[in-house]
């Protein structure tokens, strides 16, 4: 008989065959949602939501943050903040979608608290550690639950606003400080297939509000405007109502030339499981506009293929949680960052488009922590077996060491696949990788 777990991975292995040819969700390690991408110092700083793996209806606890500066390859950062940093509410859930603007080298996260309003933290890096600089919400109209997924931006000439709400649109102008606002909050008139979920940015002179439309199912739509302030006109689709997706919320940036939509869908859920829970996933797309500033209206998430900027590094430490592909995988906080866990035998960790230089890379070096016997991890470039690292027993899952293996040399750009070998699940905890010449 085949078992659910068996099911899963067959689609996971008739995924990762199919990545290259269409475009998954990015995270696979846990279940994101609300993508708020934010392009700092030639990175992309990805902050989402989190559902929580048991979750059933919405179980949201804390924020997370993942980098890329390839659009493909993401690294874990974890936990940046939760509920517990605001210290004004009693929620034990309602940890919704977010935004991270950075204004005069501080970084400021505006974070929606489900039925207690907005509230604010700040940074001195993207990074964290973000504390709450006013203790109290900076935004709650209590005679209804409509506070939700803010979204802020700082114009040409200083003035920021936030946008935010659910089933209305509200907006107001934040002050110099970020952490507090002037005159009153602005209720808008209803703009055609609004939801919630809205994005607030300028691009050429004219202003953009995508959003989550009309549920269910919900697509991504998008007004343009002259002003800051409004008036919206309703112009479409960035992507179309579809089943795939209960909900939706967009984050749009321009990265190196190109402009890429971010938005959500149900995808790893649906490998293993048909079945309803509220565990979803961020996906990305590349943008294009018109040249009246019209948004060119995409198909599906997995319709697009987002091409990799850059290639990347071997040669350095390349953290364990960076990866293009990793489902089934897991990830989790430790003294020295971020480990990857919950290997099991037959799993896999693709990551994309790795340059291994005109010569070749000499060996491969893994940090791991193992108890178990008999582990080892095959090294790919692309569908070529290029040499195995044995890892040995550690004495605990604690104690990292360094397990190393030469290299048949390659040259030029491949897809990097580690394949995990051993008996049963869990074969033990990676930190990073690097490749030697």
């Amino acid at each position: 008989m085949t078992t659910t777990r068996t099911k899963a991975f067959i689609a996971m292995i008739l995924g990762c065959a199919a990545v290259s040819q269409a475009q998954r969700p990015i995270i696979q390690t846990k279940y994101t949602a609300d993508p708020a991408p934010m392009v700092y110092n030639d990175t992309i700083f990805l902050y989402t939501t989190h559902d929580e793996d048991d979750a059933d209806g919405f179980k949201m606890l804390d924020w997370l943050l993942y980098t890329s500066t390839d659009m493909v390859n993401w690294t874990d950062y974890g936990s940046v903040a939760s509920l517990k940093d605001f210290k004004w509410h009693s929620r034990d859930n309602g940890a919704w979608a977010e935004q991270v603007v950075e204004r005069d080298g501080k970084f400021y996260m505006y974070c929606p608290i489900h039925g207690n309003g907005i509230g604010v933290l700040v940074a001195d890096s993207p990074y964290g550690p973000f504390v709450d600089p006013i203790g109290k919400p900076l935004v709650w109209q209590k005679e209804h639950w409509n506070d939700i997924d803010p979204t802020v931006f700082v114009d040409d000439d200083g003035q920021a606003y936030m946008y935010w709400g659910n089933p209305e649109l509200y907006c107001v102008k934040l002050n110099d400080d970020m952490v507090s606002y002037s005159g009153e909050i602005v209720k808008f008139p209803r703009i055609t297939d609004y939801q919630e979920g809205p994005w607030f940015y300028k691009r050429g002179g004219k202003y953009y509000l995508a959003f989550a439309s009309t549920c269910c199912p919900e697509g991504i739509g998008y007004a343009m405007s002259d002003g800051p302030m409004g008036p919206w006109e309703y112009k479409g689709h960035i992507m179309d109502h579809t089943p795939k997706t209960r909900g939706n919320h967009p984050g749009i940036i321009d990265y190196k030339g190109k402009s890429y939509v971010f938005g959500l869908n149900y995808d790893i859920l649906r490998l293993s499981t048909p079945d309803h829970h509220e565990r979803r996933s961020v996906s990305a797309a590349e943008m294009t506009y018109n040249p009246d500033g019209t948004i060119v209206e995409l198909p599906y998430f997995s319709e697009n293929v987002v091409t990799q900027i850059e290639p990347l590094n071997p040669f350095r430490r390349v953290e364990a949680e960076t990866m293009a592909w990793g489902y089934g995988l897991k990830t989790s906080p430790f003294a020295g960052g971020i480990y990857l866990h919950d290997i099991d035998n037959g799993e896999h960790l693709l990551v994309k488009g790795v340059d291994f230089g005109k010569n070749g890379a000499k060996s491969i070096e893994i940090a791991a922590a193992c108890v178990k016997p008999g582990v080892e991890v095959e090294v790919r470039a692309g569908d070529k077996v290029i040499g195995t690292v044995k890892i040995s027993n550690t004495g605990n899952l604690d104690t990292y060491q360094l397990h190393s293996a030469s290299l048949q040399r390659v040259k030029g750009v491949h897809d990097l696949y580690l394949y995990f070998k051993g008996e049963g699940k869990d074969l033990f905890r990676m930190d990073y990788w690097k490749m030697n010449k």
